[in-house]
């Protein structure tokens, strides 16, 4: 045993009720997760003596004018959101919006939140509405007192990320996993990628058999592309072959099959990668339609396969709707 073993007389496991934080805790990482347009709303009620309002229309509290500083304190709160709240992202704030509405003995503030990034901003929007009600309380006070009540504080909305672009299907799907490589075929090796694309396609409702693992044969590659069209999979994935290598050959041998190509797809994939890791620059994958079946191309590296597939599948999904003619939400697809 050594001085760090739980198990040692002198090792003291301090409980979590007394450190406030339990084991493991922390950040929740984000850093998987494509960046994507995200918005929220979020409200909050003070309620006030009905002779406060004239107040507020007219800009006369003792302290100024009390929507303009609740305004700007709603607005300062979004953006120094991650400072107040000990978990969050720290984001960059693309607008922040906040609106009042004035009833008979009520004020309701409302606040809409917008940025590009891989977490949405529900909390941003959550702490600006009640930052401004707390303003108003603040400028109210030396009129009403303690007859002021802040509630009724909840998001109204939120888009952008998983609550609004689908990461499953149903019913499931049927897929197809082709893995390329020499030394996996030769048995030399173990096949991991081609496991973990079976699993995050598994998660997204897309069921594939054990994958096929084949040498970088093209003849071999277009000869299984070709197994599995004719059984009209929704998808095929294959996992290796798109590097730089004499003896990766998989774009060339799927490119002349695709009709269409849909270049936006390797496009989002590649950025997503590169911004993880400089290499993903030498991948050449390529992805398109042969009849009804979308055919993609990812990394050997399970890493790379991973990091492609976080980007992807929404759209995938998404690829599926239009593919089939089925009712889906207008895009950039139409």
């Amino acid at each position: 045993m050594t001085m760090h073993d739980d198990h040692t007389p002198h090792a003291t496991a301090t409980p979590p009720a007394e450190t406030g934080v339990g084991r493991g805790g922390g950040m929740k990482s984000v850093a998987s997760k494509p960046d994507t347009l995200r918005s929220a709303r979020a409200g909050a009620t003070i309620h006030m003596p009905a002779f406060c309002l004239p107040l507020l229309r007219e800009r006369r509290t003792d302290k100024g004018d009390a929507l303009a500083a609740a305004r700007i304190a709603a607005v300062m709160a979004v953006k120094r959101t991650w400072e107040l709240i000990p978990l969050c992202h720290p984001l960059a704030i693309q607008d922040a919006k906040v609106k009042f509405e004035l009833g008979d003995d009520w004020v309701r503030t409302e606040v809409e939140v917008l940025t590009i990034a891989n977490t949405g901003v529900e909390m941003e929007a959550l702490t600006g509405a009640s930052v401004a009600a707390l303003t108003l309380y603040d400028m109210l006070k030396p009129h009403a007192g303690t007859d002021l009540v802040i509630g009724d504080i909840h998001l109204l909305e939120k888009r952008g990320g998983k609550s609004h672009y689908r990461r499953h299907v149903e019913p499931a799907l049927s897929g197809a996993v082709i893995v390329l490589s020499d030394t996996v075929a030769a048995g030399r090796a173990q096949d991991h990628a081609g496991a973990a694309v079976r699993e995050r396609l598994h998660a997204a409702g897309i069921e594939c058999p054990q994958a096929d693992v084949i040498a970088d044969e093209p003849a071999e590659l277009a000869a299984r592309i070709k197994h599995w069209t004719e059984r009209h999979v929704a998808l095929i994935v294959t996992v290796g072959g798109t590097g730089i290598g004499t003896r990766d050959r998989t774009v060339e041998t799927i490119r002349p099959l695709l009709q269409p190509e849909i270049p936006g797809i390797m496009e989002a994939a590649r950025a997503h990668g590169q911004r993880r890791m400089p290499y993903a620059m030498l991948s050449r994958g390529v992805a398109g339609l042969i009849g009804k079946t979308l055919v993609i191309t990812l990394p050997g590296s399970t890493r790379g396969a991973s990091e492609y597939l976080d980007a992807l599948i929404p759209g995938i999904l998404h690829a599926f709707e239009v593919i089939r003619d089925a009712p889906h939400q207008h895009g950039y697809t139409g």
